[in-house]
């Protein structure tokens, strides 16, 4: 072979080597780290499409389709969104969705948000799918969802009201016999007002204990947030009770009727349920604030009465009244 055949062909495996470099190694135009969108059942060529107009890639869509058909790996291509770092050529890509983890993106749903404010989150986020479903009160497990984009808001919503049914399928036939409650419902209605009364973890079962007493003498629960769940769904009131709302005749006011309100006033969280299914061993039948972010019990009206004044002069003391 002469030399000039040889310089030939060794200048055509140099170019196709700095092609192969160039093409199938080197980044896109497109200055990371930036996400992509791979919809169900892409393809390579459908795949190599999107990169190229989405500036992943260098070169054009049929180059990179062709370096993946004889470099690449032939598994088929995954959907969902996928987060392609800075500098990351056109093979680790390929690789990233064929075999990595498509992003996976977090909702969450804190203990004691109301329905209402659910809806409006899912509602109004951008990555979710779909009309948004209405949501029964107490139905959500709080907690936080993982998510692909794209998903469908009645998808996500399922799975968190599935989440609640698993918790209290498992927890409800466990309960002891110290609450006057005969379902899950009516547990979960129960845990709700638990969950709004107080934010503090160890007296949940103390004040499940005070409203499992109230039921159990059919004494009314005078519970402050289910009076204010029919004025704003559960969100927060912003001020006083008006003492026309406490007087208002409807099936959430526990200062006019007894027993349980209609149902849930939120959506409670698994320490919640597990207070009301489990109360307390308590004769208290009252709480109030006791200035320090928890709350003080008592067995009898004058103790309480007592700790309501002293209440009342802890927020004179503040300002607040």
């Amino acid at each position: 072979m002469s030399r000039r055949l040889l310089f030939g062909a060794a200048a055509l495996v140099l170019a196709a080597l700095i092609a192969i470099d160039v093409f199938w190694w080197a980044p896109g135009p497109k200055p990371g780290p930036h996400d992509v969108v791979i919809r169900e059942g892409s393809t390579i060529a459908s795949v190599s499409r999107q990169l190229s107009k989405e500036g992943a890639i260098p070169g054009t869509a049929r180059t990179f389709y062709a370096m993946a058909r004889l470099f690449g790996s032939h598994d088929p291509i995954q959907a969902g969104e996928f987060r392609i770092p800075r500098g990351m050529g056109g093979a680790a890509i390929l690789n990233l969705l064929q075999h990595g983890k498509p992003l996976l993106r977090l909702v969450t749903v804190t203990e004691g948000m109301p329905a209402i404010i659910v809806e409006e989150k899912l509602g109004s986020n951008p990555y979710l799918a779909g009309p948004m479903p209405a949501i029964p009160e107490g139905t959500l497990l709080p907690d936080s969802y993982g998510y692909q984009r794209g998903e469908t808001r009645s998808a996500l919503v399922g799975r968190m009201q599935q989440a609640m049914t698993t918790t209290l399928d498992a927890l409800w036939p466990k309960r002891s016999n110290d609450c006057p409650i005969s379902t899950p419902d009516q547990a979960i209605t129960l845990a709700s007002i638990v969950e709004k009364e107080t934010a503090k973890a160890d007296e949940r079962p103390l004040v499940a204990g005070v409203y499992c007493n109230r039921l159990r003498i059919g004494m009314p629960l005078q519970a402050d947030p289910t009076v204010i769940y029919p004025v704003t769904k559960g969100k927060p009131l912003g001020r006083r009770i008006l003492k026309s709302e406490l007087s208002a005749d409807n099936p959430y006011n526990t200062y006019r009727r007894r027993g349980l309100p209609q149902g849930p006033i939120a959506n409670p969280g698994k320490a919640s349920i597990e207070a009301v299914l489990h109360p307390a061993q308590t004769k208290a039948l009252y709480f109030v604030a006791d200035g320090s972010g928890g709350h003080v019990f008592a067995d009898t009206l004058a103790e309480q009465n007592a700790n309501v004044a002293k209440w009342y002069a802890i927020r004179r003391q503040r300002g607040q009244m």
